[in-house]
């Protein structure tokens, strides 16, 4: 989810980008709603708009999520691919029931899994292969999230991670190379981000490119097997 408007294009383009998207349906405006009262970090519209794009180019049959929230990314990624299998992962119970009754009222419960967890914990113990995975949950941990979940992602699979820009302070540090929150302690989401961005963009497994799409989005596909896949070490 954006940190505000105009954090990271110019407030008149963004104002625009958004005027050009259609209407959404009831069912995703009433999620919006409750997101935006709770405080609930969920995927802008564009960015939902986008995973349904993606899903549907991909013709995904195996999806895996991680951070459901109340399940707008979940629906968009069911809805985006009508044949696929959706798995995904939240440590909230409170906010997997939300999802799930949302998910039932949407009619796609049937074909996606929510697992319980923290990410780090569940992934291990998720088989694949994928063809399309999600990331927008903690965000000091997404270096480990692509660790683990590169493995399990079919050659030729797409990763797509939300919230690389982070507000625009991954790419504006404070004089000391220090990144600040509003209380003035350092913003360790922002420090984790800008060394993710670089790990992403470098990685020999990926070709990857990072958008100024809601609060920037990191798209990726993998171009080749990594040498645990094929029996050596790393």
């Amino acid at each position: 989810m954006k940190h505000g408007a105009g954090s990271i294009l110019r407030l008149e383009q963004e104002r625009y980008l958004e005027r050009l998207l259609p209407p959404r349906e009831p069912l995703l405006r009433e999620m919006e709603d409750q997101a935006a009262r709770e405080d609930i970090p969920i995927s802008d519209p564009e960015v939902g708009r986008l995973l349904s794009i993606l899903a549907r180019a991909a013709n995904a049959g195996l999806i895996l999520e991680i951070g459901t929230a109340t399940g707008y990314g979940t629906l968009c990624l069911a809805r985006g691919a009508p044949g696929s299998r959706v798995v995904s992962i939240d440590a909230d119970p409170q906010r997997l029931a939300a999802a799930r009754a949302y998910l039932e009222r949407a009619a796609v419960a049937d074909r996606v899994e929510l697992l319980e967890g923290a990410a780090l914990d569940v992934l291990p113990r998720l088989e694949g292969p994928f063809d399309l995975v999600y990331i927008d949950a903690v965000k000091t941990e997404y270096r480990r999230y692509l660790d683990l979940v590169l493995p399990r992602l079919r050659v030729g699979g797409m990763v797509v991670i939300d919230n690389l820009l982070w507000g625009g302070e991954v790419a504006e540090p404070e004089p000391d190379g220090e990144a600040t929150d509003a209380n003035g302690a350092g913003d360790a989401s922002a420090d984790a981000l800008r060394a993710f961005n670089g790990y992403l963009m470098m990685h020999p497994q990926l070709e990857s490119v990072v958008l100024p799409l809601g609060d920037g989005v990191g798209l990726a596909t993998k171009l080749r097997p990594l040498r645990s896949e094929l029996g050596g070490t790393g």
